[in-house]
């Protein structure tokens, strides 16, 4: 008698989905807590796939390679009740849809904060002193010595720096660049705290289009929404002045990339340094062309360090909640 009130109260673990490989301790540690099936082979997940991991499961863990639609929520079986999102965005996660079926979504804030600033921030010197250009110079073997007029890019100390975006990333980013002697001005859809503005000697401009056309270096650092979509749009980017450069390691939706690479290509802008584009994994090949563009493969979260991190808030949003309390990064719903 006393065995089966034990089972009872410990009752059965959750059937958890991973849709993508994650570090090997958090993986570890989901199946140390939970019922878990792992993607071990890394491939994304199509439709049909995910589609058949809500109806079987508990709980979803999806990545921003995971499109969580209508089509997969509203699939999803009688004892699905959460979507513990790998990450810090959840544009790929239909909420209406979610809010219907009553399914809490959570994310993993804050975690990946310093180490997407420091991509920002490293694009932000990388760009202007044509680093990458430099080094496929060096590696091709066409180096031929050093020369006053040669490979000549531009300084950044003293000049000014448009944040889009004054959140958790854009002050982070706002810091770094600061010690680098830049001049910090932001658009952001509220002003932020005097005392923050202070602290960064940071000018607000509630007019984005007012700031773009005074700023040397550009940083898009704002969460993709539908409002924000193509928010750098043709019209917006020609509002640039010629030798102004643009940074996105945010969403690659946030740019129209067709309109960008025009202005590029014809000496409209002097560079870019991408690390996320509109339709990943996918790149426009006319961007291969240009040699004015530093690009990356979305990487500027990936440290060790962070995945781990996120990892580990995906574990405790999901044991708070079927331990039956509202979870610490709760996006959507109730318990």
């Amino acid at each position: 008698m006393a065995e089966k009130k034990a089972e009872k109260k410990v009752g059965k673990k959750p059937k958890v989905v991973v849709t993508r490989k994650l570090p090997d301790s958090v993986e570890t540690r989901m199946m140390e807590l939970f019922d878990v099936e792992l993607n071990l082979n890394d491939e994304p997940m199509s439709e049909s796939q995910l589609i058949n991991a809500v109806k079987g499961c508990d709980i979803l863990v999806p990545t921003v390679t995971d499109e969580i639609n209508a089509s997969v929520i509203n699939a999803a079986g009688k004892n699905f009740k959460m979507i513990a999102n790998y990450g810090a965005g959840v544009d790929h996660i239909d909420l209406g849809a979610a809010r219907k079926k009553k399914i809490v979504v959570t994310n993993t804030p804050d975690v990946l904060t310093e180490d997407t600033a420091d991509m920002t921030m490293a694009l932000i010197l990388a760009v202007p002193r044509r680093l990458v250009a430099g080094e496929k110079v060096l590696r091709e073997g066409k180096w031929k010595g050093w020369s006053p007029t040669w490979m000549l890019g531009h300084r950044i100390h003293g000049k000014r720096l448009g944040i889009i975006g004054m959140g958790r990333i854009g002050r982070a980013v706002a810091k770094r660049a600061k010690g680098f002697g830049l001049s910090i001005h932001y658009h952001n859809r509220n002003r932020v705290h005097a005392d923050v503005e202070a602290e960064l000697e940071a000018t607000y401009w509630e007019s984005l289009d007012q700031m773009l056309a005074r700023m040397d270096i550009i940083s898009i650092n704002c969460p993709h929404t539908p409002a924000t979509y193509h928010l750098l749009s043709a019209r917006r980017l020609k509002l640039l002045q010629k030798h102004s450069y643009i940074v996105n390691t945010a969403r690659g939706e946030m740019i129209d990339e067709k309109a960008l690479i025009k202005m590029l290509k014809d000496g409209e802008l002097a560079g870019a340094g991408l690390d996320v584009y509109e339709n990943e994994p996918d790149i426009n090949p006319k961007f291969l062309n240009l040699d004015n563009v530093t690009l990356l493969p979305h990487m500027g979260s990936a440290t060790i360090e962070g995945r781990a991190d996120m990892g580990g808030k995906v574990i405790i949003c999901i044991k708070t909640f079927i331990d039956g309390h509202t979870p610490p990064d709760r996006v959507l719903g109730d318990i």
